[in-house]
C-alpha cells in the first residue's frame, strides 16, 4: 500500500485529521536512529520490543544513509543513535561520519558497553557532538544485578574517557523501585564524575518495563524523598552540573505532552526500517507500519495514516475533545492509553480527567502490594534477553 493509499484509508475509518494540506505538517526536527536491538545488557525496564528477537533483518549501511539523506533534506537537525547498543554496530563510526557531513547534531545513547578509550577518541574524530553514558545504580552490586551482565567498573571508566576527550560529560539514570533509594548516591557519583549534566529518567512503562511494572513502579513515600534529594542538588549544583528530574506519569495529574505532539517533532526508525511516530508506536493495534525500504521518509512522515493518525485533535475523544488544556498534552501519551484501556484514542488513564483515571490507581496498588511482598513471595524480575524475547513471544 502507497502512503496516498494509506492516507485514504485512513479516511475511510475516521482516522484522518482533517489536515488542509502539507503545509500544516511540521517536518521532523529530531531522527531517532534505532540502529539494532542487539545489547549486551538484560535491563528489566528496556522499551524495545518485548518480541525484538523475531526482527533480525537490519538495514544496511547505505540503507541508514539514505534514511539520513532523506531526513535531513526535511529539516531534520538532531540525529539520535541508539538501540539496544549502537556500538555493536561495525559500521557506526562511519555513520558518525556521514552524518556529520550532512549537517546532523549528532548525539551517541549508549551503555558504554563495547567501547574504549580509543573508540571515544574514534568517534571525536568522525565527528561526534554529544555521548549519553546510561547507568542501572550507583552501586556496582545493583548496577550489575540490574543490567544483567559486570559493566559498572566499565561504565565509570568510559564516563571519564568521554570527559577527557573534551565531551560534556552526561550521564542518564532510569529510576524505578529496585534504585530510587539511592537517589543521594547517583548525584554524589555524578559530581565525583565531574558531570555536566545529569538525566533522572523516571521509567516509562512500555515493552519490558509495562511486562515488569509491579516490581518497578515506585511508592509515593520513595518518590517524595528522591524528589526532595533531586531539588537540593538542582539548587546546589546551580552553575556546575545541571539536573533533569521528572516526576513519573503515574504520580502525575495530567499527562505529559508525549513526544510533543504525535507526529510533530519525533521520526523514529526502527533497526529493521519501520517508521514510527514514536519508539513504542509498533504495539499500536490499526498500524499500517510503513518500511522505509518501500516509502520516501517524506511520503511516511507527510501521508501515511500512522503519521496522520492522531496529529491536530479531530481524533479525541471526550473528555479530551473539549478540554481546555488539549493544545497543552495533546491528550496524553498514545501508547499508555492503549496499554492501560486497550483504545489508543483514549484519554492518557495518567489524567485525573480520564473515565479511566482508575486503572492508574489500581497499578499503583498493584505496585505498592508487591513491594510489600518477602523475597520469597515477590515476583521475579523479567529481564531482556533473547531467551525471555522469544518465550513471551510464543506465549501471546
Amino acid at each position: 500500500m502507497t502512503g496516498s493509499d494509506q492516507n485514504k484509508a485512513a479516511g475511510s475509518t475516521g482516522g484522518t485529521l482533517g489536515l488542509s494540506s502539507h503545509n500544516d505538517i511540521r517536518q521532523p526536527l529530531w531522527l531517532l536512529a534505532e540502529l539494532t536491538y542487539a545489547c549486551p545488557l538484560q535491563c528489566p525496564y528496556c522499551s524495545n520490543p518485548m518480541d525484538y528477537a523475531n526482527f533480525k533483518k537490519e538495514l544496511t549501511t547505505e540503507e541508514w544513509l539514505d534514511v539520513f539523506r532523506q531526513a535531513r533534506a526535511m529539516g531534520a537537525t538532531q540525529l539520535g543513535l541508539s538501540g539496544g547498543e549502537p556500538l555493536t554496530r561495525p559500521d557506526l563510526v562511519e555513520l558518525i561520519t556521514e552524518a556529520r557531513k550532512m549537517g546532523f547534531y549528532t548525539n551517541l545513547i549508549t551503555s558504554g558497553v563495547g567501547m574504549d578509550a580509543a573508540k571515544v577518541a574514534e568517534f571525536k574524530e568522525a565527528g561526534l557532538d554529544h555521548i549519553q553514558v546510561s547507568f542501572q545504580a550507583s552501586s556496582e552490586d545493583l548496577n550489575d544485578l540490574i543490567a544483567g551482565t559486570d559493566a559498572f567498573k566499565h561504565k565509570i571508566e568510559m564516563a571519564k574517557a568521554v570527559k577527557a576527550n573534551g565531551y560534556p560529560m552526561v550521564l542518564c539514570f532510569v529510576t524505578h523501585r529496585q534504585n530510587i533509594d539511592q537517589m543521594e548516591d547517583i548525584l554524589e557519583l555524578a559530581i565525583s564524575l565531574e558531570a555536566d549534566y545529569v538525566e533522572l529518567a523516571t521509567t516509562q512503562y512500555y515493552g519490558w518495563a509495562m511486562h515488569n511494572r509491579d516490581q518497578l513502579l515506585p511508592m509515593k513515600e520513595q518518590l517524595v524523598k528522591a524528589e526532595a534529594i533531586a531539588h537540593r542538588y538542582q539548587e546546589e549544583q546551580k552553575g556546575k552540573m545541571k539536573i533533569y528530574y521528572v516526576v513519573p506519569d503515574y504520580y502525575e495529574e495530567r499527562p505529559k505532552a508525549c513526544m510533543n505532539g504525535w507526529g510533530n517533532v519525533f521520526l523514529t526508525i526502527t533497526p529493521d526500517g519501520v517508521a514510527l511516530p514514536c519508539h513504542a508506536a509498533r504495539e499500536l493495534p490499526g498500524m499500517d507500519l510503513p518500511n522505509i525500504r518501500d516509502v520516501s521518509v517524506k511520503e511516511i512522515w507527510e501521508e501515511s495514516n500512522d503519521f496522520n493518525r492522531f496529529r491536530g485533535y479531530e481524533w479525541m475523544k471526550e473528555p479530551c475533545r473539549s478540554c481546555d488544556e488539549k493544545e497543552k498534552d495533546f491528550g496524553g501519551c498514545r501508547c499508555q492509553a492503549y496499554m492501560l484501556t486497550g483504545d489508543p484514542a483514549s484519554a492518557d488513564p495518567v489524567c485525573s480527567k480520564s473515565f479511566d483515571h482508575h486503572l492508574i490507581e489500581d497499578a499503583l496498588k498493584r505496585g505498592r502490594l508487591e513491594a510489600e511482598k518477602t523475597v520469597t513471595e515477590a515476583k521475579p524480575l523479567v529481564f531482556r534477553n533473547p531467551k525471555n524475547s522469544k518465550k513471551l513471544s510464543a506465549s501471546e
